[in-house]
């Protein structure tokens, strides 16, 4: 039997795929649950547990900017920690919850259980990606089922490492290869066309504080992790990043 008396999970969410993953796993096994855009003390909390359980939605089969950078800012304190690494993906990411132990090299072995969660598509403005209502019913019911399996199995001792076998990672370096000059080439490209009001929701909103609100609406600082949060969040729909399609219907989380 697994110890989880001491268990932890940490996550960050764009628009609401993960967290739905993160708190669900919490409550199921008892255990604490926090945002990274907490203003809590991670140090403190990390450095307490035993196992540390990481949700995050994978995009390019890369863990995103803004996860990197908080694990770069607690390195330390993950660095005995077992762990516990979920994925959240629209399609296939190949090795999505393996790519975390590229950011903590060497900790391979304290890997104690590894999963993917299929989840609705995000992407709003995308022809090929339709955002549609029985995704978004259908994906997370079935993501709950799994999750108990997995919950079952990690009381039980039971180690499974998604991601971690040579066809994964060939799939997820196919995609990973390409990524990262792509997020780097889009970190400017918020825009906020005509029919933005001026409301101020996404400069609330967005995780990285990339947005400024002034008398000549909203400007960006170069620091865009492509989450899509202030996409799907718009209220005119005024809002895009990286794809310039007019938004038409957005993704407001799971239902």
């Amino acid at each position: 039997m697994m110890d989880v008396s001491k268990l932890v999970v940490v996550y960050f969410s764009g628009t609401g795929n993960s967290r739905f993953i993160a708190e669900h796993f919490a409550e199921n096994m008892g255990c604490g649950c926090y945002s990274i855009e907490d203003s809590v003390d991670f140090e403190g909390i990390i450095g307490g547990a035993d196992v540390v359980g990481v949700v995050y939605p994978i995009y390019g089969s890369c863990v995103p900017r803004i996860m990197r950078e908080f694990v770069g800012k607690y390195k330390v304190v993950f660095s005995d920690k077992k762990l516990i690494v979920f994925c959240t993906q629209m399609m296939f990411s190949g090795d999505g919850a393996k790519a975390f132990t590229r950011l903590l090299p060497g900790c391979d072995d304290r890997v104690i259980y590894a999963e993917h969660f299929s989840m609705p598509n995000n992407i709003c403005n995308f022809f090929l990606f339709p955002i549609t209502e029985k995704e978004r019913v259908k994906k997370p019911k079935k993501a709950l089922k799994g999750l108990e399996v997995v919950c079952d199995n990690i009381r039980k001792g039971v180690v499974k490492k998604r991601g971690w076998n040579f066809f994964s990672v060939l799939l997820g370096k196919s995609q990973s290869v390409a990524f990262p000059k792509i997020e780097e080439k889009q970190r400017g490209s918020f825009v906020a066309d005509g029919d933005c009001v001026q409301c101020g929701l996404c400069v609330r909103e967005c995780p990285m504080n990339n947005l400024e609100l002034s008398s000549n609406g909203v400007s960006e600082k170069d620091n865009c992790t492509l989450c899509y949060r202030c996409v799907n969040i718009c209220p005119t729909k005024a809002v895009t990043v990286y794809v310039r399609k007019k938004v038409k219907r957005q993704y407001k989380g799971v239902k």
